[in-house]
């Protein structure tokens, strides 16, 4: 069944990704009205996070950012897809690095880097950075119930030199690359709530205490990484600039969490400057009021 499914969507993908963009984001806007007006893609959970998150707004004004989110949430469902075929050149122009110097002073280091970045703006073309990097990349990712379409997201990433890692697959590549002094980066993707079993911190993120995730900071700290936060602006419809900014070189000294909680504040700093570009869909704040 998983095959058949594969087979019957995949050739629709592959369609949807070989449309010109202005075509793209005329069928984006369709998809838009279809997702916000039609269905309703977890509105609810999109207002409450709004809410919760941005409560000095007016309702009126949290409306507004609401229906910009979905429209970017659109554009950024179909450029996942236009993934599929979109060309070095193509890829490169729409998503720049203002300061890939910060990121070069840190390979000179010799030491692996952990690249914190938040489900913020277009995080997944963030990929194309492994076309300007000297260390492999490695993405951490949560690996797809169906095989055929694990194994395609997998060959995308290898297209631009970077390579998945499945959550559990992580601590031995880290364990190996360090053994051997493989020099890596490490992207990691941490804004999301962790289970409350696994849950070591709790901190306030948009002024609402919730559980956060200390992986990246923890496994920099063992196995002696570099730290640094990717910011990412949406310049305008397509198009992205990324910089960097140093979060530790020297993770072991750092009291703990206290380097995740200054990735915290980062995110944060992004959502007030333009929240439409957060993924509000993700029950980012769904542990609030269960702190033990």
């Amino acid at each position: 069944m998983q095959l058949i499914i594969y087979l019957l969507i995949y050739p629709i993908l592959w369609l949807i990704s070989i449309l010109p963009f202005p075509v793209l984001y005329l069928f984006s806007d369709f998809v838009y009205f279809l997702t916000y007006h039609l269905i309703g893609y977890r509105k609810k959970t999109v207002r409450g996070n709004l809410s919760l998150a941005l409560p000095h707004l007016s309702d009126k004004e949290r409306l507004l950012i609401e229906k910009k989110f979905y429209s970017h949430l659109c554009d950024l469902f179909l450029e996942m897809i236009k993934t599929l075929t979109i060309s070095r050149k193509e890829i490169e122009k729409r998503y720049t690095f203002s300061n890939m110097e910060v990121y070069y002073e840190l390979e000179k280091k010799e030491k692996s880097i952990a690249l914190l970045c938040a489900h913020y703006a277009s995080y997944e073309w963030a990929v194309s950075m492994n076309y300007h990097i000297n260390f492999k990349g490695y993405g951490v990712y949560k690996k797809l119930a169906n095989p055929y379409f694990d194994k395609l997201v997998r060959k995308i990433r290898s297209k631009y030199k970077g390579e998945l890692i499945d959550s559990k697959e992580t601590i031995p590549t880290m364990a190996s690359n360090f053994r051997s002094k493989t020099f890596s980066l490490y992207g990691l993707v941490s804004d999301q709530s962790p289970k409350l079993n696994a849950t070591h911190h709790w901190q306030k993120f948009m002024g609402v205490e919730v559980p956060v995730h200390t992986g990246g900071e923890m496994l920099a700290k063992k196995y002696d990484m570099n730290i640094i936060f990717l910011r990412t602006k949406k310049i305008k419809r397509g198009y992205y600039e990324a910089s960097f900014e140093v979060l530790s070189e020297d993770a072991k000294s750092v009291p703990n969490y206290e380097i995740t909680d200054r990735f915290l504040k980062l995110v944060e700093q992004q959502i007030h400057e333009a929240p439409e570009f957060y993924l509000w869909t993700h029950k980012r704040w769904k542990y609030m009021n269960t702190k033990p």
